[in-house]
Formats: structure tokens, C-alpha cells, sequence
């Protein structure tokens, strides 16, 4: 069995290794490409580009994040936690399944966390906030969830005299607290989006760099990174943040970039002894491929999804043309980055 199915820790494939050299720089420019275009054609003032082509950018790149989850992440943890060569007690139960149910967990507690954090936070401050409305880079906005009865005439004076007192007071320090707030919980959501396509994007790194049918899955690779890149960098674009924290959309894109690049590196020094189809390979791959899935998975339903469409008031009072441009630009993300799982 060890022969047939290679579960050993020999080493990987060792043919056209200029060519795998190669690939470090080729996908550098690729993923960086894409990863940092949409945030500095965003910041430029010279370089005009349409909003309809940022929306296009970041709704394509919605659905490039939700078929990686599925496609690209999922399947191969269960396909690695499935392998011939885990021992029996790998084959009792759906371990790749729990192990994303685990990570929708653990991220939707983070999140519960820090917006309760923040919500009380600003609440001693006198301020309230809309948890729903904090989606990466979005005006969103939770809907309507019940009918609103109008103010009675008394309310409304009472009201009145408390907005006059209100401005009355230099409201500057509320919504610096408020900015702020707002700007952590679109660092909580980036940073957890990033994190799952980083360790995603480092095991793509080091299985290219050893892998058997090293040409076709080097072409699909640089198509899939830029395409990720894409959708990392229209997300980072739209982050709202104070000037002090300006150098994190960059430093997100850099850092996506680099990822793939440095697991092909670390593949090619390492390529005598990692075998992808090892034991330890196989459990390695797929814990981190099952929990980056469960990331990518709940950031793609929830914040991309809910906090886009269902719960943007400007997306749902939009025209039938916009919504159906979005939804379109969402899907053709989503239909070619699964297309491509055929190959990768």
C-alpha cells in the first residue's frame, strides 16, 4: 500500500526545477497584481478608474472567496483526511466536516465577542452602534425586522430638545470613538478573511513546488492566485480606516502576495524529503485546508452575502440592472474559480 499510494517521506517531484524557480516570480507578480491594484487604483487620484468597475472587482471577487471555500479548500480537506494512508481511526468519522463546523464556530464566537466589546464600549460613551453594519468596506445596514410605529407628539419635542442640546456639545470626540470602533471590527473581518487565504495560499505554495503534474497545475495556480489576489484587494480597497492605520490595506495586499512565493521556496528546499501524499503531509493539508475552508466559508455567507445584499439598504433599494449586475459579477467569480478546481 505504501508504494501504491507513495506514503512514505520520500521526497516529491524533482522535474523542470527551473521552471518551479521560475513560478516563485511569476506568481509573485500575479497574485501581488491582483491583490494591490483594486487598493491603489482606489487611492490614486490619476489613475480614474469607474466605480462600476470597482463594483465588478469586488462583487467577482465575493464569489472567487466563496468557491475557494468549497472547491478549493473543503473537497481537498476531505480528500487529504481521507487518504489510503491515515490510519483506520481517520476513516470513523468526517473529521474535515467537523473540523470546518469548528471554525464557523470559533470565528462567528470572535466575532459575537468583539462586537459586544465594542457595542458596550461606545454605549458608555452614550453613542449606539448597528452590529449588522460593520461589513468589510460596505455602508451596510441591518433591514427593516418590524413595523416602525411614528412618534407621538410629545416624543417628538422631547426629541427635539435632546438633539438641541446634542449639538449644543462638540460631538467631534463621539465620532472619533465611533470611527474607531468602526474601523476595528473591519480589521477583525479582514484579518480573519486573510488568515484563512494565507495558510490556503502557503500549502498551494509547497504542493506546486513538489508536485507530480507540475505544468498544468502551475498555469491553473497563477490564474487562481490572481483571481484570490482580486478578491483580497477589493475588500482591503473599500476598508474605511483612520490615516494611522493606512499602510494595512498595502501591507494586506504585500502580504498575499508574498505567501505563495515563499511556500514554492520553502517547497523546493524542502523537495528531497516532503512528499504532499505523506501521512503527516496528509493530516497537515487537511486541518489546515478544513479550517481555512470553515473561515472562508462563514466570511463569504455572512460577510460577503448577508451584509452585501440582504442587509445593505442601498442594495435593497437598488435598481433590478445594479442588483442584477452584482449578483452576475458575484457568480461569474464564483463559476470560474470552481471551473478551475477541475484541474487544482
Amino acid at each position: 500500500m505504501d508504494n501504491e499510494f507513495n506514503c512514505g517521506s520520500g521526497g516529491g517531484a524533482d522535474s523542470d526545477f527551473n521552471l518551479r524557480v521560475a513560478a516563485i516570480f511569476v506568481i509573485l507578480v500575479g497574485s501581488s497584481s491582483g491583490a494591490l491594484f483594486p487598493v491603489l487604483a482606489k487611492r490614486s487620484s490619476w489613475l480614474h478608474v469607474p466605480k462600476s468597475v470597482f463594483d465588478f472587482a469586488k462583487y467577482f471577487g465575493s464569489g472567487v472567496i466563496i468557491a475557494t471555500a468549497f472547491i478549493h479548500l473543503l473537497s481537498p480537506g476531505l480528500d487529504a483526511l481521507s487518504s489510503e494512508c491515515l490510519a483506520d481511526g481517520w476513516h470513523e468519522y468526517p473529521y474535515a466536516l467537523a473540523l470546518c463546523l469548528l471554525s464557523i464556530f470559533a470565528i462567528f464566537i470572535i466575532e459575537l465577542v468583539a462586537f459586544r466589546w465594542g457595542t458596550s464600549k461606545l454605549q458608555r460613551l452614550g453613542k449606539t452602534h448597528d452590529a449588522h453594519g460593520h461589513s468589510l468596506g460596505s455602508h451596510a445596514a441591518h433591514g427593516p425586522e418590524g413595523v416602525i410605529n411614528p412618534p407621538t407628539k410629545v416624543e417628538s419635542n422631547i426629541s427635539a430638545d435632546v438633539e438641541s442640546a446634542r449639538n449644543s456639545i462638540p460631538q467631534q470626540h463621539e465620532h472619533d470613538h465611533d470611527f474607531e470602533d468602526n474601523a476595528s471590527t473591519q480589521m477583525i473581518g479582514i484579518a480573519i478573511l486573510e488568515f484563512g487565504v494565507v495558510l490556503h495560499s502557503v500549502l498551494i505554495g509547497l504542493t506546486l513546488a513538489v508536485a507530480q503534474n507540475f505544468k498544468v497545475l502551475f498555469v491553473v495556480i497563477v490564474f487562481h492566485q490572481t483571481f484570490e489576489g482580486l478578491g483580497i484587494g477589493s475588500r482591503l480597497a473599500y476598508l474605511e480606516l483612520p490615516r494611522k492605520y493606512g499602510w494595512i490595506p498595502i501591507g494586506g495586499a504585500i502580504l498575499y502576495g508574498l505567501t505563495t512565493p515563499v511556500g514554492i521556496a520553502v517547497g523546493l528546499g524542502v523537495r528531497t524529503t516532503y512528499n504532499p501524499d505523506s501521512t503527516t503531509a496528509s493530516i497537515v493539508s487537511g486541518v489546515f485546508d478544513s479550517l481555512s475552508a470553515g473561515i472562508l466559508i462563514y466570511t463569504g455567507l455572512v460577510e460577503l452575502f448577508a451584509h452585501e445584499f440582504l442587509f445593505n439598504k442601498e442594495m435593497m433599494s437598488a435598481s433590478n440592472g445594479k442588483l442584477i449586475y452584482a449578483v452576475g459579477s458575484m457568480c461569474l467569480g464564483c463559476a470560474l474559480m470552481a471551473l478551475l478546481g477541475k484541474w487544482a
